[in-house]
């Protein structure tokens, strides 16, 4: 009798044999079980394989996480998750430069349908502005972890939405951003305050010390504060940090001295 293993092992070959010839088997997919539509979507987002043209076959409503990190994908793509309204996990980081083909209207199209999104990964989605991030912060107000290293164009616009909005928020990323020490002040001043752990606002040329101040003051869960590389934020930051003693320490610091 064969063991769970080996059967598992013999599907994914047969699942890898498929995604190989996936043009000729294109039409073949759609009626697939979810259970093995996720094993499938695992192994062709891992090799970067699925595309606009072949993702709504590959999509069912069951989908609870989808990582497109590796893949080369567009709005187009996005348009397609209107059905997969259990998603709570989203990954569109860019793995290597800076992904142009995602703007705010793909993530529009997302926000409006997976109100369920708890993670959501666009480090370096270069055409990202903060009207996709405004959409995110008024319709996913589930949203735990965001990741928007990198978005050039976002300002203190997006943070005030998500300090608004987003009282779950644990775990932030807006490094290498336009945003200022007001919206870092509006994103810590809202109710997600006693909840966010771990913010990443290194690369920001406009924070100075009142960014961090406020951030020390107004959070007391926070764990992970990334601030380096942020030219106008000068010794008085660290003067604030060394205040913090006992379950208020930071488990890690970073930043740079000019």
């Amino acid at each position: 009798m064969s063991s769970p293993r080996r059967v598992s092992r013999l599907l994914d070959l047969c699942l890898w044999c498929f995604m190989e010839n996936i043009s000729r088997y294109i039409t073949d997919i759609k009626p697939l079980p979810p259970n093995i539509k996720d094993r499938l979507i695992k192994i062709m987002s891992m090799q970067g394989r699925i595309t606009d043209s072949n993702i709504n076959e590959i999509l069912h409503p069951e989908v609870q996480t989808l990582d497109l990190q590796s893949c080369d994908i567009s709005d187009t793509a996005l348009l397609h998750l209107c059905n997969c309204r259990k998603l709570k996990k989203l990954n569109l980081n860019a793995s290597k430069g800076n992904r142009v083909s995602i703007t705010s209207e793909g993530i529009k199209a997302v926000a409006s349908s997976c109100s369920y999104l708890q993670e959501a990964s666009l480090k370096r989605c270069y055409s990202l502005t903060d009207e996709g991030v405004l959409a995110l912060a008024l319709n996913c107000r589930l949203l735990k972890i965001l990741d928007l290293g990198g978005c050039l164009s976002i300002t203190d616009v997006s943070l005030c939405a998500l300090g608004e909005n987003c009282s779950l928020l644990k775990c932030v990323d807006f490094s290498a951003t336009q945003v200022s020490d007001s919206g870092v002040i509006a994103l810590v001043s809202g109710p997600c305050a006693k909840k966010l752990e771990e913010i990443h606002m290194g690369h920001c040329v406009h924070l100075t010390d009142d960014a961090v101040e406020a951030v020390v003051t107004y959070c007391p869960q926070i764990r992970i504060l990334l601030f380096h590389e942020c030219p106008l934020i000068t010794d008085h930051s660290r003067e604030v940090l060394e205040q913090l003693s006992g379950p208020n320490k930071l488990k890690q610091v970073t930043w740079t001295v000019y």
